[in-house]
């Protein structure tokens, strides 16, 4: 992911259920490189008006990765494209001394929590009224790498 793709990132987080981040964090984010992952999955612009199909957002903190945002445009969900994305991500992560990934979902978000788990991860806790707007549980989730 490049500084060019952010007006799309942030387009692609309108259309899911991420809780609102922005261009100015992800932004920050990327200048928090080497810390940070951060992979967009492209598309022919040819044959769309865009140029992103979906992106990831991760952070490596000591020797572990935490998943903040993983988000599909909903005409390219279904196509496994969250799950190539989220790969990479972890595949990056761990050579980079990742052991262990890390992430919180909306406890209703039975699409992403079908996603990880498809991946590998497990339920692990709970945080309640984690998330606002709306007032959500999260699901704490992990995987060993």
């Amino acid at each position: 992911m490049v500084e060019h793709d952010l007006l799309e990132v942030c387009a692609i987080e309108q259309m899911s259920d991420l809780s609102t981040w922005g261009w100015d964090a992800y932004h920050r984010e990327l200048q928090a490189m080497p810390e940070s992952i951060m992979l967009a999955a492209r598309v022919d612009s040819t044959f769309h008006e865009y140029q992103i199909a979906g992106f990831i957002v991760t952070r490596i903190v000591a020797d572990e990765v935490h998943i903040n945002n993983v988000a599909v445009r909903p005409e390219f969900r279904g196509q496994h494209i969250g799950s190539e994305l989220l790969r990479h991500a972890l595949h990056q992560a761990q050579q980079r001394g990742a052991t262990v990934a890390r992430l919180e979902v909306r406890a209703g978000n039975q699409a992403a929590q079908r996603l990880y788990r498809h991946c590998g991860f497990e339920v692990d806790g709970r945080r309640k009224k984690y998330y606002r707007e709306p007032t959500e549980d999260a699901l704490l989730m992990s995987l060993v790498l």
